[in-house]
């Protein structure tokens, strides 16, 4: 698919992220640009037609538009803005006394999502990704990846719809509609897969990191999770129960960390304790 020609002197830059940077169109305000930052081709690409595939399903995200290029050589997506946006910890952080109310309202969004069968031809496994990352992790020795792998694969299949990157600032609300963005790393299978990163950023996560990411202090993060648990997973069940059903799950993120900062990261690490 050919990219279409844009030029950057109709937009403005209006954030940054892990991939790239955000713009805002200065004259249409329904318009929202993610721009990759430079080499980076395949992924704009596949995230736009994974992004249309999404959509497609009837999740509520914003609607995908083009697929672009800038005068600079950089490639990007446009999507319908969702005006008056707030992400749930960046509203958690403005409002602290409602923690309650939006940690229950995104559990019920995560609900929704893991509610939906989804038609696995469509999409890649999570279990797939995960196989991947422990293959070309250079930091577990193989008798850990072995006993991870083996956790991997002893894991219940289920056609249910993996988010990918499923934490507090990737569900976002406008007055009473609420969408999920950044998606790009969608697939489908187990729930607890899912579910396992909201416990990661609210709880196994550094508090200097949850406060430069996420806009919250550790105890707040912490309380949020508290308040999401009973509603996702059902308030007669215990939290220590939770938790320890949850923390495996929440340490095979560290998988997808080590390959981004290219270290072992024991602080993750730890959460695998029942495996390794």
């Amino acid at each position: 698919m050919d990219p279409i020609r844009i030029s950057l002197d109709d937009y403005t830059l209006s954030g940054g992220g892990a991939n790239g940077e955000s713009y805002d169109n200065k004259t249409d305000p329904s318009v929202m640009l993610k721009l990759y930052f430079p080499g980076m081709i395949e992924q704009p690409l596949n995230e736009m037609l994974l992004a249309r595939k999404v959509y497609d399903l009837g999740i509520p995200t914003p609607k995908p538009g083009d697929y672009v290029i800038t005068e600079d050589g950089r490639y990007g997506i446009r999507f319908h803005k969702i005006e008056g946006k707030v992400s749930y910890s960046k509203a958690t952080s403005l409002h602290p006394e409602n923690v309650g109310q939006y940690a229950s309202e995104f559990a019920r969004m995560c609900l929704d999502l893991h509610s939906m069968h989804i038609d696995t031809s469509l999409f890649e496994s999570v279990k797939k990704r995960y196989f991947k990352l422990l293959e070309d992790n250079p930091f577990f020795t193989p008798k850990e990846k072995d006993k991870i792998g083996k956790f991997i694969a002893d894991t219940p299949d289920e056609d249910t719809p993996i988010h990918g990157d499923l934490q507090y600032s990737n569900a976002i609300f406008a007055g009473d509609k609420r969408y999920f963005i950044d998606l790009g790393d969608f697939s489908w299978g187990n729930h607890l897969f899912d579910v396992a990163m909201v416990y990661l950023c609210c709880y196994l996560s550094d508090p200097a990191f949850i406060l430069e990411t996420y806009h919250l202090q550790k105890p707040l993060a912490m309380k949020f999770w508290d308040c999401f648990a009973p509603v996702y997973f059902g308030s007669g069940v215990p939290l220590k129960d939770i938790e320890e059903m949850i923390m495996p799950y929440a340490g095979l993120k560290t998988l997808i960390i080590e390959r981004n900062t290219r270290r072992p990261m024991p602080e993750f690490r730890a959460a695998l304790k029942s495996i390794l």
